[in-house]
Protein backbone atom coordinates (compact mmCIF):
# COMPACT_ATOMS: atom_id res chain seq x y z
CA UNK A 1 0.00 0.00 0.00
CA UNK A 2 2.59 2.57 1.04
CA UNK A 3 4.66 1.32 -1.58
CA UNK A 4 1.98 2.02 -4.16
CA UNK A 5 0.98 5.16 -3.03
CA UNK A 6 4.47 6.97 -3.21
CA UNK A 7 4.71 5.13 -6.72
CA UNK A 8 1.87 6.63 -8.30
CA UNK A 9 2.74 10.48 -6.14
CA UNK A 10 5.89 10.75 -7.50
CA UNK A 11 4.92 8.95 -11.46
CA UNK A 12 4.26 12.15 -12.42
CA UNK A 13 6.42 14.43 -11.18
CA UNK A 14 8.50 16.38 -13.61
CA UNK A 15 11.95 15.63 -13.76
CA UNK A 16 13.13 19.49 -12.78
CA UNK A 17 11.06 18.91 -9.37
CA UNK A 18 13.07 15.85 -8.75
CA UNK A 19 16.68 17.32 -9.64
CA UNK A 20 15.37 20.42 -7.72
CA UNK A 21 14.78 18.77 -4.67
CA UNK A 22 17.76 16.83 -4.16
CA UNK A 23 20.08 20.09 -5.37
CA UNK A 24 17.97 21.69 -2.37
CA UNK A 25 17.95 18.85 0.29
CA UNK A 26 21.82 18.84 -0.18
CA UNK A 27 22.54 22.74 -0.42
CA UNK A 28 19.71 22.63 3.29
CA UNK A 29 22.13 20.13 4.87
CA UNK A 30 25.31 22.55 3.44
CA UNK A 31 23.79 25.37 5.45
CA UNK A 32 23.75 23.90 8.92
CA UNK A 33 27.27 24.64 8.81
CA UNK A 34 27.75 27.07 6.91
CA UNK A 35 25.54 30.63 7.99
CA UNK A 36 23.67 32.47 5.48
CA UNK A 37 25.66 35.75 5.00
CA UNK A 38 24.61 38.57 7.66
CA UNK A 39 22.35 41.26 5.46
CA UNK A 40 24.49 44.06 7.30
CA UNK A 41 27.69 42.80 5.66
CA UNK A 42 28.68 45.70 3.32
CA UNK A 43 27.83 44.69 -0.70
CA UNK A 44 27.45 46.59 -3.83
CA UNK A 45 23.80 46.83 -4.78
CA UNK A 46 22.10 48.72 -7.20
CA UNK A 47 20.76 51.87 -5.78
CA UNK A 48 16.77 51.87 -6.23
CA UNK A 49 14.48 54.58 -7.97
CA UNK A 50 11.88 56.08 -6.98
CA UNK A 51 8.35 54.63 -8.64
CA UNK A 52 4.41 55.42 -9.02
CA UNK A 53 2.12 52.86 -7.89
CA UNK A 54 -1.40 53.71 -8.50
CA UNK A 55 -4.07 52.64 -5.78
CA UNK A 56 -3.86 49.02 -5.37
CA UNK A 57 -6.17 46.74 -3.46
CA UNK A 58 -5.73 47.68 0.87
CA UNK A 59 -5.09 44.12 2.98
CA UNK A 60 -7.56 43.27 6.18
CA UNK A 61 -6.69 44.38 9.27
CA UNK A 62 -3.73 41.38 10.45
CA UNK A 63 -1.40 44.23 12.51
CA UNK A 64 -3.94 44.72 15.63
CA UNK A 65 -1.64 46.60 17.70
CA UNK A 66 2.09 47.07 18.15
CA UNK A 67 3.07 43.31 19.29
CA UNK A 68 -0.40 41.94 18.31
CA UNK A 69 -1.46 40.24 14.85
CA UNK A 70 -4.23 37.70 13.63
CA UNK A 71 -3.37 35.58 10.68
CA UNK A 72 -5.65 32.82 9.88
CA UNK A 73 -8.32 33.97 12.11
CA UNK A 74 -5.60 33.51 15.76
CA UNK A 75 -4.25 36.23 17.41
CA UNK A 76 -1.22 36.39 19.26
CA UNK A 77 0.14 38.86 21.29
CA UNK A 78 3.89 38.90 21.52
CA UNK A 79 4.95 40.14 24.99
CA UNK A 80 8.15 41.82 24.69
CA UNK A 81 9.25 41.95 21.06
CA UNK A 82 8.28 40.06 17.43
CA UNK A 83 9.60 36.26 17.26
CA UNK A 84 9.91 36.02 13.09
CA UNK A 85 10.08 32.53 13.83
CA UNK A 86 7.10 32.05 16.02
CA UNK A 87 5.78 28.33 15.19
CA UNK A 88 3.40 27.49 18.13
CA UNK A 89 -0.29 28.06 15.36
CA UNK A 90 1.44 26.30 12.54
CA UNK A 91 4.10 26.74 9.56
CA UNK A 92 1.59 28.62 7.89
CA UNK A 93 0.53 31.52 10.45
CA UNK A 94 4.69 31.93 10.19
CA UNK A 95 4.53 32.23 6.77
CA UNK A 96 1.80 35.07 6.91
CA UNK A 97 4.06 37.14 9.69
CA UNK A 98 6.41 36.95 7.27
CA UNK A 99 4.64 38.07 4.47
CA UNK A 100 4.23 41.79 5.62
CA UNK A 101 1.11 42.07 3.88
CA UNK A 102 0.07 43.87 6.59
CA UNK A 103 1.76 46.85 5.11
CA UNK A 104 -0.86 47.07 3.04
CA UNK A 105 -3.53 47.66 5.73
CA UNK A 106 -4.79 51.33 4.70
CA UNK A 107 -4.86 52.15 8.68
CA UNK A 108 -1.03 50.87 9.11
CA UNK A 109 1.18 54.26 10.39
CA UNK A 110 4.10 54.76 8.32
CA UNK A 111 6.24 55.04 11.09
CA UNK A 112 4.67 51.72 12.28
CA UNK A 113 5.26 49.94 8.63
CA UNK A 114 8.73 51.63 8.91
CA UNK A 115 9.21 50.09 12.84
CA UNK A 116 8.62 46.50 11.69
CA UNK A 117 10.69 46.29 8.70
CA UNK A 118 13.55 47.16 10.81
CA UNK A 119 12.70 45.21 13.42
CA UNK A 120 12.73 42.60 10.89
CA UNK A 121 16.53 43.37 9.22
CA UNK A 122 17.87 43.60 13.21
CA UNK A 123 16.76 39.74 13.15
CA UNK A 124 17.60 38.53 9.61
CA UNK A 125 20.60 36.58 10.32
CA UNK A 126 18.26 34.56 12.63
CA UNK A 127 15.48 33.50 10.77
CA UNK A 128 14.36 30.17 9.31
CA UNK A 129 11.01 30.04 7.59
CA UNK A 130 10.55 33.75 6.82
CA UNK A 131 13.83 33.18 4.83
CA UNK A 132 12.41 30.69 2.63
CA UNK A 133 11.32 31.58 -0.97
CA UNK A 134 7.76 31.90 -0.61
CA UNK A 135 7.77 33.93 2.29
CA UNK A 136 10.30 36.16 0.92
CA UNK A 137 8.54 36.45 -2.77
CA UNK A 138 5.84 37.66 -0.62
CA UNK A 139 7.85 40.33 1.05
CA UNK A 140 9.80 41.66 -1.34
CA UNK A 141 6.38 42.40 -3.20
CA UNK A 142 4.51 44.27 0.08
CA UNK A 143 7.85 45.94 1.02
CA UNK A 144 8.18 47.46 -2.29
CA UNK A 145 4.88 48.44 -2.28
CA UNK A 146 4.91 50.31 0.78
CA UNK A 147 8.35 51.70 0.50
CA UNK A 148 6.89 53.45 -3.11
CA UNK A 149 3.28 54.72 -1.59
CA UNK A 150 5.24 56.64 1.27
CA UNK A 151 8.43 57.69 -1.34
CA UNK A 152 10.83 56.06 0.81
CA UNK A 153 14.31 55.11 -0.01
CA UNK A 154 16.46 54.03 2.68
CA UNK A 155 19.80 52.44 1.97
CA UNK A 156 19.56 49.89 4.57
CA UNK A 157 16.18 48.64 3.70
CA UNK A 158 17.59 48.41 -0.20
CA UNK A 159 20.41 46.42 0.78
CA UNK A 160 17.80 43.88 2.77
CA UNK A 161 15.71 43.88 -0.25
CA UNK A 162 18.36 43.18 -2.69
CA UNK A 163 19.91 40.15 -0.74
CA UNK A 164 16.65 38.62 0.13
CA UNK A 165 16.44 38.76 -4.04
CA UNK A 166 19.59 37.47 -4.49
CA UNK A 167 18.75 34.29 -1.70
CA UNK A 168 15.49 34.23 -3.87
CA UNK A 169 17.44 33.88 -7.45
CA UNK A 170 19.34 30.73 -6.16
CA UNK A 171 16.36 29.23 -4.35
CA UNK A 172 13.45 29.54 -7.14
CA UNK A 173 10.58 26.89 -6.30
CA UNK A 174 11.76 24.82 -8.89
CA UNK A 175 11.41 21.65 -6.69
CA UNK A 176 7.58 22.73 -6.37
CA UNK A 177 6.34 25.03 -9.23
CA UNK A 178 3.17 26.04 -9.57
CA UNK A 179 1.63 29.17 -7.66
CA UNK A 180 4.99 29.36 -6.04
CA UNK A 181 7.60 29.69 -8.76
CA UNK A 182 4.56 32.45 -10.18
CA UNK A 183 5.01 34.24 -6.96
CA UNK A 184 8.66 34.06 -7.29
CA UNK A 185 8.59 34.97 -11.12
CA UNK A 186 6.64 38.23 -9.30
CA UNK A 187 8.94 39.23 -6.63
CA UNK A 188 12.03 39.24 -9.27
CA UNK A 189 9.75 41.75 -11.69
CA UNK A 190 9.18 44.04 -8.90
CA UNK A 191 12.21 43.89 -7.47
CA UNK A 192 13.84 44.44 -11.18
CA UNK A 193 11.61 47.46 -11.46
CA UNK A 194 12.67 49.04 -8.07
CA UNK A 195 16.43 48.52 -8.74
CA UNK A 196 15.96 49.52 -12.62
CA UNK A 197 18.32 45.68 -12.61
CA UNK A 198 18.26 44.59 -16.62
CA UNK A 199 19.88 41.45 -15.58
CA UNK A 200 17.09 40.61 -12.94
CA UNK A 201 14.26 41.67 -15.12
CA UNK A 202 15.68 39.01 -18.12
CA UNK A 203 15.29 36.40 -15.45
CA UNK A 204 11.98 37.24 -14.23
CA UNK A 205 10.81 37.76 -17.83
CA UNK A 206 11.72 34.77 -18.93
CA UNK A 207 10.32 33.20 -15.98
CA UNK A 208 6.71 34.72 -16.13
CA UNK A 209 6.53 33.89 -19.61
CA UNK A 210 7.35 30.46 -19.45
CA UNK A 211 4.78 29.64 -16.39
CA UNK A 212 1.97 32.26 -17.04
CA UNK A 213 2.30 30.36 -20.79
CA UNK A 214 2.06 27.15 -18.66
CA UNK A 215 -0.27 28.47 -15.47
CA UNK A 216 -3.14 29.94 -17.15
CA UNK A 217 -5.45 28.09 -19.01
CA UNK A 218 -7.23 29.13 -22.31
CA UNK A 219 -10.28 29.49 -20.72
CA UNK A 220 -8.54 31.93 -18.36
CA UNK A 221 -8.44 29.73 -14.98
CA UNK A 222 -5.31 29.09 -13.20
CA UNK A 223 -4.17 25.89 -13.27
CA UNK A 224 -4.62 24.73 -10.03
CA UNK A 225 -8.11 24.86 -10.06
CA UNK A 226 -9.03 26.86 -7.25
CA UNK A 227 -10.73 29.86 -6.78
CA UNK A 228 -8.89 31.64 -3.66
CA UNK A 229 -5.33 30.79 -5.46
CA UNK A 230 -6.31 32.55 -8.82
CA UNK A 231 -7.51 35.28 -7.60
CA UNK A 232 -4.24 35.36 -5.56
CA UNK A 233 -2.30 35.13 -8.92
CA UNK A 234 -4.42 37.40 -10.45
CA UNK A 235 -3.53 40.16 -7.74
CA UNK A 236 -0.25 39.90 -7.78
CA UNK A 237 -0.18 40.30 -11.68
CA UNK A 238 -2.31 43.36 -11.58
CA UNK A 239 0.54 44.66 -9.00
CA UNK A 240 3.15 43.83 -11.56
CA UNK A 241 1.34 45.27 -14.57
CA UNK A 242 0.77 48.86 -11.67
CA UNK A 243 4.30 49.04 -11.76
CA UNK A 244 5.32 48.45 -15.31
CA UNK A 245 2.40 50.86 -16.98
CA UNK A 246 3.59 53.49 -14.87
CA UNK A 247 7.50 52.99 -14.22
CA UNK A 248 8.34 51.74 -18.20
CA UNK A 249 12.18 51.07 -18.40
CA UNK A 250 14.44 49.11 -20.77
CA UNK A 251 12.54 46.09 -22.16
CA UNK A 252 9.40 46.28 -19.97
CA UNK A 253 7.87 47.79 -22.98
CA UNK A 254 7.81 43.84 -24.79
CA UNK A 255 6.33 42.55 -21.75
CA UNK A 256 3.59 44.80 -20.16
CA UNK A 257 1.14 43.65 -23.55
CA UNK A 258 1.57 39.79 -22.74
CA UNK A 259 1.06 40.55 -18.96
CA UNK A 260 -1.93 42.31 -19.67
CA UNK A 261 -3.47 39.83 -21.81
CA UNK A 262 -2.89 36.94 -19.41
CA UNK A 263 -4.84 39.48 -16.60
CA UNK A 264 -7.70 40.24 -19.19
CA UNK A 265 -8.50 35.68 -19.32
CA UNK A 266 -7.90 35.87 -16.06
CA UNK A 267 -10.66 38.26 -15.30
CA UNK A 268 -13.19 36.40 -17.38
CA UNK A 269 -12.47 33.35 -15.79
CA UNK A 270 -13.26 35.01 -12.62
CA UNK A 271 -16.40 36.68 -13.69
CA UNK A 272 -17.90 33.48 -15.36
CA UNK A 273 -17.48 31.56 -11.75
CA UNK A 274 -18.52 34.39 -9.73
CA UNK A 275 -22.08 33.82 -8.25
CA UNK A 276 -24.78 36.60 -8.88
CA UNK A 277 -23.92 37.82 -4.97
CA UNK A 278 -20.49 38.28 -5.37
CA UNK A 279 -18.76 34.62 -3.99
CA UNK A 280 -16.84 32.62 -5.27
CA UNK A 281 -17.32 28.39 -4.73
CA UNK A 282 -15.04 27.07 -2.41
CA UNK A 283 -13.98 24.03 -4.43
CA UNK A 284 -10.21 22.53 -4.30
CA UNK A 285 -8.33 24.59 -1.77
CA UNK A 286 -10.63 28.08 -1.34
CA UNK A 287 -11.64 29.88 1.71
CA UNK A 288 -12.53 33.64 2.54
CA UNK A 289 -10.05 36.09 4.02
CA UNK A 290 -7.04 34.99 2.26
CA UNK A 291 -7.66 36.63 -1.55
CA UNK A 292 -9.03 39.75 -2.60
CA UNK A 293 -12.65 39.63 -3.32
CA UNK A 294 -13.58 39.43 -7.32
CA UNK A 295 -15.44 43.58 -6.74
CA UNK A 296 -12.19 44.68 -5.51
CA UNK A 297 -10.25 42.88 -8.60
CA UNK A 298 -12.59 44.50 -10.74
CA UNK A 299 -11.94 47.32 -9.40
CA UNK A 300 -8.35 47.56 -9.43
CA UNK A 301 -7.99 46.07 -12.94
CA UNK A 302 -10.30 48.95 -14.45
CA UNK A 303 -8.16 51.31 -12.11
CA UNK A 304 -5.27 49.82 -14.56
CA UNK A 305 -7.36 50.55 -18.05
CA UNK A 306 -7.83 46.38 -18.61
CA UNK A 307 -10.90 44.96 -20.68
CA UNK A 308 -12.47 41.26 -19.46
CA UNK A 309 -13.30 39.54 -22.64
CA UNK A 310 -15.94 37.24 -22.82
CA UNK A 311 -14.42 33.43 -22.78
CA UNK A 312 -16.70 30.63 -21.55
CA UNK A 313 -15.44 27.83 -19.40
CA UNK A 314 -13.86 24.84 -20.85
CA UNK A 315 -10.12 23.68 -19.78
CA UNK A 316 -10.61 24.30 -16.02
CA UNK A 317 -13.36 21.70 -16.25
CA UNK A 318 -16.06 24.15 -14.24
CA UNK A 319 -19.47 24.61 -15.83
CA UNK A 320 -21.83 27.32 -14.29
CA UNK A 321 -26.02 27.22 -15.67
CA UNK A 322 -28.23 29.84 -14.26
CA UNK A 323 -31.81 30.34 -14.86
CA UNK A 324 -34.04 32.96 -12.98
CA UNK A 325 -34.70 30.40 -10.49
CA UNK A 326 -30.61 29.18 -9.73
CA UNK A 327 -26.80 28.81 -10.46
CA UNK A 328 -25.70 25.43 -10.75
CA UNK A 329 -21.61 24.68 -10.83
CA UNK A 330 -20.53 21.64 -11.93
CA UNK A 331 -17.08 20.04 -12.35
CA UNK A 332 -16.57 17.68 -14.75
CA UNK A 333 -12.76 18.46 -15.33
CA UNK A 334 -9.35 17.04 -13.74
CA UNK A 335 -8.24 17.45 -10.51
CA UNK A 336 -5.41 19.68 -11.66
CA UNK A 337 -2.23 20.07 -13.21
CA UNK A 338 -0.78 16.46 -12.28
CA UNK A 339 3.01 17.12 -11.51
CA UNK A 340 1.52 20.04 -8.55
CA UNK A 341 -1.77 18.39 -7.16
CA UNK A 342 -1.31 19.90 -3.80
CA UNK A 343 -4.22 22.45 -3.71
CA UNK A 344 -6.75 19.67 -5.16
CA UNK A 345 -9.32 17.62 -3.48
CA UNK A 346 -10.55 14.11 -4.41
CA UNK A 347 -13.97 15.75 -5.85
CA UNK A 348 -14.50 14.41 -9.59
CA UNK A 349 -18.23 15.36 -10.47
CA UNK A 350 -18.85 17.48 -7.06
CA UNK A 351 -21.30 20.77 -7.55
CA UNK A 352 -22.64 23.64 -6.28
CA UNK A 353 -25.70 25.22 -6.11
CA UNK A 354 -27.66 28.93 -5.07
CA UNK A 355 -31.16 29.34 -5.13
CA UNK A 356 -32.09 33.04 -5.26
CA UNK A 357 -28.52 34.04 -4.72
CA UNK A 358 -28.54 31.90 -1.68
CA UNK A 359 -26.24 29.25 -1.19
CA UNK A 360 -28.11 26.19 -0.83
CA UNK A 361 -25.89 23.05 -1.64
CA UNK A 362 -21.98 23.50 -1.21
CA UNK A 363 -18.36 22.88 -0.86
CA UNK A 364 -17.28 21.94 2.94
CA UNK A 365 -14.65 24.18 2.53
CA UNK A 366 -11.11 24.27 4.19
CA UNK A 367 -10.06 25.12 7.87
CA UNK A 368 -6.79 24.19 7.78
CA UNK A 369 -3.17 23.40 5.97
CA UNK A 370 -1.94 21.22 8.85
CA UNK A 371 -0.87 17.69 7.78
CA UNK A 372 -3.60 16.07 9.93
CA UNK A 373 -6.65 14.20 10.04
CA UNK A 374 -9.08 17.52 9.16
CA UNK A 375 -7.13 18.17 6.24
CA UNK A 376 -7.46 14.87 5.10
CA UNK A 377 -11.23 14.73 5.21
CA UNK A 378 -12.04 18.25 3.97
CA UNK A 379 -10.43 16.77 0.91
CA UNK A 380 -11.72 13.71 0.78
CA UNK A 381 -14.50 12.70 -1.17
CA UNK A 382 -17.12 12.01 1.13
CA UNK A 383 -16.96 15.68 1.87
CA UNK A 384 -18.32 16.83 -1.44
CA UNK A 385 -21.08 16.64 -3.54
CA UNK A 386 -20.38 13.46 -5.51
CA UNK A 387 -20.24 9.82 -5.06
CA UNK A 388 -18.11 7.29 -2.78
CA UNK A 389 -18.28 3.71 -4.21
CA UNK A 390 -17.03 0.69 -1.46
CA UNK A 391 -15.25 3.43 0.58
CA UNK A 392 -12.61 4.07 -1.58
CA UNK A 393 -11.80 7.58 -2.84
CA UNK A 394 -11.93 8.36 -6.28
CA UNK A 395 -8.39 10.65 -6.29
CA UNK A 396 -6.22 8.93 -3.50
CA UNK A 397 -5.46 12.27 -1.31
CA UNK A 398 -2.72 12.16 1.20
CA UNK A 399 -0.30 13.95 3.22
CA UNK A 400 -1.41 16.99 3.06
CA UNK A 401 -0.49 18.08 -0.15
CA UNK A 402 -0.24 14.79 -1.91
CA UNK A 403 -1.92 12.48 -4.71
CA UNK A 404 -1.52 9.52 -5.52
CA UNK A 405 -4.44 7.53 -8.43
CA UNK A 406 -6.12 10.16 -9.39
CA UNK A 407 -9.86 9.84 -11.34
CA UNK A 408 -9.69 10.76 -14.97
CA UNK A 409 -12.58 11.66 -17.32
CA UNK A 410 -13.32 9.12 -19.50
CA UNK A 411 -15.95 10.90 -21.65
CA UNK A 412 -17.79 14.40 -21.25
CA UNK A 413 -20.98 15.47 -23.17
CA UNK A 414 -22.57 18.77 -23.05
CA UNK A 415 -25.95 19.57 -24.72
CA UNK A 416 -28.53 22.03 -24.02
CA UNK A 417 -29.64 21.75 -20.71
CA UNK A 418 -27.70 18.76 -19.89
CA UNK A 419 -24.52 17.60 -19.20
CA UNK A 420 -22.97 13.80 -19.24
CA UNK A 421 -19.60 12.68 -17.79
CA UNK A 422 -18.18 9.57 -16.81
CA UNK A 423 -14.71 9.07 -14.77
CA UNK A 424 -12.65 6.20 -13.88
CA UNK A 425 -11.74 7.10 -9.97
CA UNK A 426 -12.73 3.63 -9.23
CA UNK A 427 -11.61 1.38 -12.06
CA UNK A 428 -9.31 -0.79 -9.27
CA UNK A 429 -12.89 -2.09 -8.20
CA UNK A 430 -13.52 -2.62 -12.09
CA UNK A 431 -16.62 0.23 -11.82
CA UNK A 432 -16.83 3.32 -13.98
CA UNK A 433 -18.77 6.12 -12.77
CA UNK A 434 -21.37 8.37 -15.32
CA UNK A 435 -23.14 11.25 -13.58
CA UNK A 436 -25.52 13.20 -15.64
CA UNK A 437 -27.17 16.83 -14.73
CA UNK A 438 -30.28 17.86 -16.47
CA UNK A 439 -32.04 21.06 -15.60
CA UNK A 440 -35.23 23.60 -16.31
CA UNK A 441 -36.09 26.66 -14.77
CA UNK A 442 -36.53 25.55 -11.66
CA UNK A 443 -35.54 21.35 -11.44
CA UNK A 444 -32.45 19.79 -11.40
CA UNK A 445 -32.04 16.25 -12.27
CA UNK A 446 -29.32 14.33 -11.51
CA UNK A 447 -28.46 10.70 -12.44
CA UNK A 448 -26.07 8.57 -11.21
CA UNK A 449 -24.79 5.27 -12.45
CA UNK A 450 -22.16 2.41 -11.76
CA UNK A 451 -20.95 -0.27 -13.93
CA UNK A 452 -20.07 -2.31 -11.26
CA UNK A 453 -21.53 -3.98 -8.62
CA UNK A 454 -20.47 -2.14 -5.70
CA UNK A 455 -22.32 0.23 -2.57
CA UNK A 456 -22.14 3.53 -3.39
CA UNK A 457 -22.84 6.69 -1.17
CA UNK A 458 -23.68 9.97 -2.56
CA UNK A 459 -23.50 13.33 -0.63
CA UNK A 460 -25.15 16.23 -0.29
CA UNK A 461 -23.88 19.12 2.28
CA UNK A 462 -26.41 21.91 2.91
CA UNK A 463 -25.16 25.95 4.30
CA UNK A 464 -25.35 26.12 7.51
CA UNK A 465 -28.07 28.75 7.57
CA UNK A 466 -29.93 26.06 5.43
CA UNK A 467 -32.78 24.04 7.40
CA UNK A 468 -34.07 20.77 6.27
CA UNK A 469 -36.39 17.60 7.29
CA UNK A 470 -36.14 14.28 6.36
CA UNK A 471 -39.88 12.59 5.26
CA UNK A 472 -38.87 9.18 4.33
CA UNK A 473 -36.59 9.42 0.74
CA UNK A 474 -37.48 13.10 0.45
CA UNK A 475 -35.93 16.61 1.78
CA UNK A 476 -37.68 19.12 2.99
CA UNK A 477 -37.01 23.04 3.35
CA UNK A 478 -37.92 26.48 2.34
CA UNK A 479 -35.78 25.70 -0.66
CA UNK A 480 -38.51 22.71 -1.93
CA UNK A 481 -37.65 19.09 -2.15
CA UNK A 482 -35.66 16.70 -3.19
CA UNK A 483 -36.43 13.44 -3.73
CA UNK A 484 -33.94 10.48 -4.35
CA UNK A 485 -35.01 7.28 -6.50
CA UNK A 486 -33.55 3.82 -5.77
CA UNK A 487 -32.05 4.53 -3.16
CA UNK A 488 -31.18 2.17 -0.28
CA UNK A 489 -31.34 4.19 2.63
CA UNK A 490 -31.51 7.87 3.04
CA UNK A 491 -30.14 9.64 5.92
CA UNK A 492 -29.77 13.49 7.79
CA UNK A 493 -26.18 13.53 9.37
CA UNK A 494 -23.69 17.00 10.55
CA UNK A 495 -21.00 18.06 9.76
CA UNK A 496 -18.44 20.98 10.10
CA UNK A 497 -18.20 23.56 7.33
CA UNK A 498 -15.50 25.46 7.27
CA UNK A 499 -16.09 29.62 7.33
CA UNK A 500 -12.41 30.07 7.58
CA UNK A 501 -9.22 28.81 8.71
CA UNK A 502 -9.83 27.91 11.99
CA UNK A 503 -13.06 28.51 11.88
CA UNK A 504 -15.87 25.55 12.42
CA UNK A 505 -19.32 25.24 12.19
CA UNK A 506 -21.99 22.88 12.54
CA UNK A 507 -24.18 22.12 9.13
CA UNK A 508 -26.35 19.35 7.71
CA UNK A 509 -26.22 17.09 5.04
CA UNK A 510 -27.88 14.01 3.47
CA UNK A 511 -25.89 10.71 3.06
CA UNK A 512 -28.04 8.47 0.10
CA UNK A 513 -26.76 4.92 0.12
CA UNK A 514 -27.40 2.93 -3.36
CA UNK A 515 -26.16 0.12 -5.88
CA UNK A 516 -25.94 0.33 -9.33
CA UNK A 517 -28.02 3.77 -10.16
CA UNK A 518 -29.97 6.81 -8.46
CA UNK A 519 -31.73 9.73 -9.74
CA UNK A 520 -31.94 12.58 -7.37
CA UNK A 521 -34.57 15.42 -8.14
CA UNK A 522 -34.20 18.84 -6.85
CA UNK A 523 -37.60 20.71 -7.30
CA UNK A 524 -36.97 24.29 -6.46
CA UNK A 525 -39.48 27.20 -5.30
Amino acid sequence: MGISRYFHTLRYLKWTQIRYRILYLVQGRLRKSIPLKPVNTPSVFPASRSLLFIKSISAATFHKAPLQFCFLNVEHQFSDQINWNFSAHGKLWTYNLNYFEFLAQPDLPKTTGLDLIHHFIDQESQLRDGMEPFPISLRVLFWIRFLTVHQIQEERIDQSLYWQLTLLKKRLEYHLMGNHLLENGFALLMGSSYFADKKLFQLAESLLREQLEEQILPDGAHFERSPMYHQLMLYRLLDVINVLKHNPFSASDRLLPFLQQKAERMLSWLRQMVFSNGTLPRVNDSTPGIAPSPAELFEYAARLGLEIPDLSLGESGYRKYKTNCFELLIDVGPIGPDYIPGHAHSDTFNFVLHHRDQALIVDTGISTYEKNTRRNLERSTAAHNTVMVAGKEQSEVWGGFRVAKRARIASLTISNGQVVATHDGYRSLGVFHQRSFSWKTDQIEIHDQLSGDQIAVASLHFHPQVRIQLRGREILGDFGTILFSASLTVSMQNYDYALGFNQLVKAQKVVVVFKHELTTKIQLL
